[in-house]
């Protein structure tokens, strides 16, 4: 099932979850549709008559979000594309991976939502055919 944005009931886990100090790895698996389309947006709306990629759309997103990552003490530890899905249902394809670390969940709840991040973030949602966010915490291997 694609999905861009969390559902109620995820958002409403996140933010009722333990919200401790320890730091988490936002995973962020994309794919970008051809075309972004900011038609949806409101007539009125400054963005409404861009004609631009999903991918370029995203990389809009990710010039503003980029320093509210900062701000709240995180950074992006590494973006790529990806070549080749070893193993994945045949459906299931990424365009681009994301590594985000926060300091911790609350970090992570400040900056989306924050009113600054509502702002930018239809540029994420325009871009998007579909995507995955997954938190993650540090573990040691073996």
């Amino acid at each position: 099932m694609k999905t861009i944005s969390p559902s109620q009931k995820s958002f409403a886990e996140l933010i009722s979850g333990k919200v401790d100090d320890e730091p988490i790895v936002m995973v962020n698996l994309l794919k970008f549709k051809d075309q972004a389309d900011y038609t949806k947006l409101a007539s009125s709306h400054p963005d409404h008559a861009l004609t631009i990629t999903g991918k370029e759309a995203y990389a809009i997103y990710g010039e503003a979000v980029t320093p509210m990552v900062e701000e709240v003490g995180g950074q992006i530890l590494w973006q790529g594309n990806t070549r080749f899905t070893f193993i994945a249902p045949d459906e299931e394809t990424w365009d681009e991976v994301v590594l985000v670390q926060y300091p911790s969940r609350a970090a992570f709840l400040k900056m989306v939502t924050s009113g600054a991040y509502q702002k930018i973030v239809h540029h994420r949602d325009l871009s998007l055919d579909d995507s995955r966010l997954i938190e993650t915490q540090p573990t040691n291997i073996g």
